[in-house]
């Protein structure tokens, strides 16, 4: 009488092989090759497989399987047939287990799929039916009130622009040539501009156009009332 179990593992080990390995070449898989060498029969699907089991993983790795298999068989009361179980039948058995393995897959794709959708349905009717603030619906020129802007349009070949915040000794926010089709904004409500010629510029401040007398070099203060030219 000898120990089954760990005399499969020995042997395994001592060749290197991995239960992988072995499964992919006896078609036993894994679970049950550990089963055997753990002695733990229970877990194999019944006596005439445990038997077939055997047979052909000892002589996987070399071993005599016959001797595993009368071991096997004297340690229980019951008999069984010479031929190991038809693998017509173990092939059958795989299928069963493929078919449940993906019966359990679909099961948790659907209800992934269930999931998914009731949480679009909580999200899209709970968005329509929480306290949203109504759209903005007032006039863009109203709001635009709020935030000036002084705009310069480039025409013909352009011409030098100055730019300063609130006064001539101001901010600097432009020095350079305004070239045709060029639109610069400044945001605020009180500017000095100085343009070399205004007929090359068309200015615009809260939305509404500012008069440039035609003079080279101007200087004005332009505000959202009125446009002060001043000398210099």
């Amino acid at each position: 009488m000898f120990e089954i179990g760990n005399s499969l593992r020995e042997a395994r080990e001592r060749q290197g092989l991995g239960y992988p390995e072995i499964e992919l070449a006896t078609k036993i898989r894994a679970k049950y090759i550990r089963a055997l060498e753990e002695e733990d029969f229970d877990a194999v699907l019944g006596d005439a497989y445990i038997r077939g089991f055997l047979r052909t993983y000892a002589d996987y790795l070399g071993l005599d399987g016959e001797v595993y298999v009368e071991e096997y068989a004297s340690r229980n009361l019951a008999t069984w047939p010479d031929e190991p179980p038809p693998r017509r039948e173990i092939r059958r058995v795989r299928r069963r287990e493929r078919r449940m393995e993906r019966r359990a897959v679909l099961l948790v794709l659907a209800g992934i799929g269930v999931l998914t959708a009731l949480v679009f349905v909580a999200w899209r009717y709970g968005a329509t039916s929480s306290n949203v603030p109504p759209p903005d619906t007032r006039p863009k020129h109203k709001q635009a009130a709020s935030h000036p802007q002084l705009v310069l349009h480039g025409v013909g070949r352009g011409t030098y622009v100055e730019v300063r915040r609130g006064r001539p000794s101001g901010e600097i926010l432009m020095q350079g040539t305004v070239g045709a089709g060029e639109v610069d904004k400044f945001a605020g409500r009180r500017f000095f501009v100085l343009v070399r010629s205004p007929a090359l510029v068309r200015v615009t401040l809260d939305g509404r156009a500012v008069a440039l007398p035609a003079v080279r070099n101007l200087r004005v203060l332009v505000t959202p009332q009125r446009t002060t030219r001043l000398q210099g």
